[in-house]
């Protein structure tokens, strides 16, 4: 072989080294630029999934909560020319000025009676609810519905609202009525609120119209239903309970 032709062979020889060498080296970056991409999209996921779940846990939180008054008349503010003056408007009033995240429901009927609560709780309880309050028994009382009857209704009511709504609290508002619904049944009556209170350990309101109730400056002409002013002392005695079961 020639000088020339050995020449020429070592030129090729090295050519192709050096060809081969460039391709290996396109290989490595293209797989360092794959590689960063692919780190920097997994850097931005979880970012953006971290973000995420930071707006979900802020809203959450944010979240206003409910009390609903689930009653009759009273609850209603019967005879009340504007219905926020009854107590849950009142309540509500309170909450707002201490700036606390409840908004208060209104779930009152005029003339309800437990067995009429009984028919209507499923549909109310289609929504949140952080606080329940009870506030039903008084028609039954003035009806001379049996106790019994008062009775398994409530807890029918109660049994619901654990059901559906586990993390609800529930507050029970107690009822007494005069004297005239003869001693036997008043005593039994009255009675009815404090056990099941107890049977279920949920707070208990021992008498809603209490410091209301037979007084006539603070009722309406049929003695019954609370005025304006009636409906303030009934909110501060629902507060008394209910204050220490709200989040500050």
């Amino acid at each position: 072989m020639s000088m020339a032709e050995n020449t020429q062979l070592h030129l090729n020889l090295l050519t192709s080294v050096a060809q081969k060498f460039l391709k290996f080296c396109y290989f490595i970056i293209l797989l360092l630029v794959v590689s960063c991409g692919e780190n920097n999209t997994e850097k931005k996921i979880k970012e953006t999934t971290a973000k995420n779940e930071t707006e979900q846990t802020e809203v959450t939180d944010t979240a206003t909560k409910t009390i609903l008054c689930f009653g009759d008349s009273i609850t209603a503010g019967y005879g009340l020319d504007d219905v926020t003056d009854a107590f849950p408007g009142v309540i509500q009033q309170k909450i707002d000025s201490l700036n606390l995240n409840y908004t208060v429901v209104n779930s009152g009927v005029s003339g309800e009676t437990t067995a009429g609560g009984k028919a209507r709780i499923d549909w109310v309880l289609n929504q949140n609810i952080d606080i329940f309050i009870l506030e039903l028994g008084a028609n039954d009382g003035l009806r001379g519905v049996d106790v019994v009857e008062t009775s398994e209704n409530l807890q029918t009511i109660i049994d619901a609202v654990k059901d559906k709504k586990p993390k609800t609290k529930i507050v029970l508002a107690g009822m007494q009525l005069p004297p005239n619904m003869g001693q036997e049944y008043t005593n039994d009556f009255k009675q009815v609120f404090i056990t099941i209170a107890e049977k279920n350990n949920i707070e208990l309101i021992p008498f809603i119209l209490e410091d209301v109730g037979g007084i006539a400056k603070l009722n309406q002409k049929d003695g019954i239903h609370p005025t304006v002013e009636g409906h303030k002392l009934v909110a501060n005695t629902v507060w008394k309970t209910l204050e220490p079961l709200l989040e500050k």
